[in-house]
């Protein structure tokens, strides 16, 4: 690029010897869970669950090929009930040596909801990921990347290294559970820039506004993102649903960005765990986030508790 990019100046961050910037290819494996959540009548549309089988059935297997050829090691985010229902592709992946990592157990909308309910949730998906793969996933994404400030603390009860759910940042940093809690998690920050579901998911009824952009058209976007993330030396994280980039062009466009993303210099490519770990074992600030509360609306104002930055301990 001409002009690099511009730091985040709140998140520094250095990476491992010889590296600039960093990298990693994630995969929502929702399957059928996010529609059924969504709404459960959907189970009695033959036509909607073929697409959403779509994923498993046809597309991870496309993209296990496509990631063994460009020798890259991704992360998996997998709800329970994926991996309940389509045990052997879950296994494939582990095989494969990539991440498997916590996504819900069934997509399940997590606006609002409170903290024992959220916690089943969670428990649920664990089992499921321990009984069909023998994982205990250290890192989280959020259905819908949804969080609720009792969210951190659930993760930090049940060992969770890392989230990926958050959208205030261009590199990941460590950021305290509770702002009178003395734990914390690495966030690995998302952007729905870099997420395919923006871009190419329509489902009549169900999601999108008809439009399907060309995979040229992403294909540019994807890679103006990635060069202004290696120039600036953050963290290019894509997000991809196998039942959507796991079609045919999509596929070799993902490719395409998965070869040049590779051929940047000094660009470290690899899983979320591996920049969740060097993240905790580098990085020494850990962060709070603003709180607003607006006990009355309208007419009684708010209140915002701003964040703050503390001085943690390295890993």
């Amino acid at each position: 690029m001409n002009n690099p990019a511009i730091a985040d100046p709140l998140h520094p961050i250095t990476w491992p010897e010889g590296f600039k910037a960093a990298a990693s290819f994630t995969f929502d494996v929702d399957a059928e869970s996010c529609t059924i959540a969504h709404d459960p009548t959907s189970t009695r549309r033959m036509s909607l669950m073929s697409h959403q089988s779509y994923g498993p059935k046809i597309a991870v297997p496309r993209l296990l090929a496509i990631l063994a050829r460009q020798d890259i090691q991704a992360t998996f985010f997998i709800p329970g009930f994926t991996a309940e229902s389509y045990p052997d592709v879950v296994r494939q992946i582990v095989d494969g040596g990539h991440e498997v990592a916590h996504h819900g157990y069934l997509h399940e909308p997590m606006q609002g909801i409170d903290a024992a309910t959220e916690a089943s949730y969670i428990d649920r998906g664990l089992e499921a990921l321990a009984k069909v793969a023998g994982v205990r996933p250290v890192g989280y994404r959020a259905p819908w990347w949804e969080l609720n400030w009792h969210s951190p603390g659930l993760l930090a009860d049940r060992g969770f290294l890392y989230d990926s759910s958050l959208l205030d940042g261009d590199a990941p940093y460590r950021f305290a559970v509770a702002a009178d809690d003395p734990r914390d998690i690495v966030e690995i920050p998302v952007d729905w820039t870099l997420d395919d579901w923006e871009q190419y998911a329509f489902y009549p009824g169900v999601t999108g506004s008809g439009v399907i952009e060309s995979p040229a058209k992403v294909l540019e976007m994807w890679t103006l993102e990635a060069e202004a993330h290696h120039s600036q030396g953050s963290c290019f994280v894509l997000t991809n649903h196998p039942f959507i980039s796991g079609r045919p062009s999509k596929a070799v466009a993902l490719e395409q960005i998965m070869e040049r993303v590779k051929a940047m210099d000094g660009m470290w490519v690899t899983t979320m765990e591996n920049i969740a770990r060097h993240t905790k074992a580098t990085v020494t600030e850990v962060h709070t986030h603003a709180r607003i509360e607006v006990p009355v609306f309208p007419g009684a104002g708010a209140q915002f508790k701003p964040a703050v930055v503390r001085q943690g301990v390295l890993a």
